[in-house]
């Protein structure tokens, strides 16, 4: 295709100046909004870096110990020794805060956000061409607006990641609602049970396969941008890979990419955990 012909349909030119207004029409609101994103995760990051290697170790294996026992805490434990133990420095944390700022972020818009799709049969299907779009945009696509609104950093980011991990949680939560059986939910209603109660005591937990399915997707994803996000200046992890591939150095490459698949593991067997106890507290 001939670069300086003009295209018929100018689409990019017509987004590059949707963008451009965009950033020219909200610069406050933007600028406020990157501001308040790179505190929060800079203050998780902050945090776990105040904590020795070994507290923040046998802090996880507690937690896995206590939410799955000994097998959870114990792969918990050899997983994250073996993550600082590789010789990343302060990388291996400085994801780990993105990845959990991110994934709070993305569950906290996409459940409640799945929740309604599934309630709402019409609006599901109104939002599913855009849920496709956003799950099949190719994951470097949505770095180039990030970046022309907040600029290099941590919430071009932050950003792209909850963009890019949000349609898995949203699509697979509405799944499970609708999947529970209509005549389930109108025996319930008829035994008394509002709205509220049809919801959080046969709908979430019929669902919660679902639910889980979405979760730990949506964490692969959000640790997958988040290796992308380096190249504009998020850091941490991919920072390694990307020097790997620049160096063409195939050992630092598959150490640091160990070390991306182990956290990954760690942080999705671990929210796993916590569902069911999250779905029953509404319920006593």
């Amino acid at each position: 295709m001939d670069a300086s012909a003009d295209p018929l349909i100018p689409l990019a030119r017509w987004l590059n100046e949707a963008v451009a207004q965009l950033g020219a029409g909200s610069g406050l609101g933007l600028d406020g909004t990157a501001a308040a994103v790179t505190r929060v995760c800079e203050a998780v990051q902050t945090g776990l870096g105040l904590l020795p290697t070994g507290v923040l170790v046998g802090l996880f294996a507690a937690l896995g110990w206590w939410r799955r026992g000994w097998r959870l805490g114990g792969f918990a434990a050899v997983a994250l020794l073996l993550v600082f133990g590789l010789g990343f420095g302060p990388a291996p944390r400085t994801t780990l805060a993105q990845v959990l700022t991110a994934t709070a972020a993305t569950l906290a818009l996409g459940v409640p956000l799945g929740i309604l799709l599934g309630r709402h049969p019409r609006l599901a299907r109104a939002a599913r061409p855009l849920l496709d779009f956003m799950q099949t945009m190719p994951a470097f696509v949505y770095l180039i607006p990030a970046t022309m609104l907040f600029g290099l950093g941590l919430a071009p980011a932050l950003l792209a990641t909850v963009i890019f991990s949000l349609p898995p949680v949203t699509r697979l939560t509405a799944m499970g609602i609708q999947q529970v059986g209509r005549d389930v939910v109108e025996a319930a209603g008829t035994l008394g049970a509002t709205r509220w109660q049809v919801l959080t005591r046969v709908q979430l937990p019929n669902a919660l396969p679902s639910i889980l399915l979405g979760i730990s997707q949506s964490i692969m994803m959000a640790l997958s941008m988040v290796i992308i996000a380096s190249m504009v200046g998020a850091g941490g992890l991919g920072n390694e890979v990307l020097s790997s591939i620049q160096r063409l150095d195939i050992g630092q490459g598959l150490a640091s990419g160990l070390s991306i698949v182990l956290l990954a593991i760690v942080i999705d067997r671990l929210a796993e955990s916590f569902a069911p106890a999250v779905l029953q507290g509404p319920a006593r």
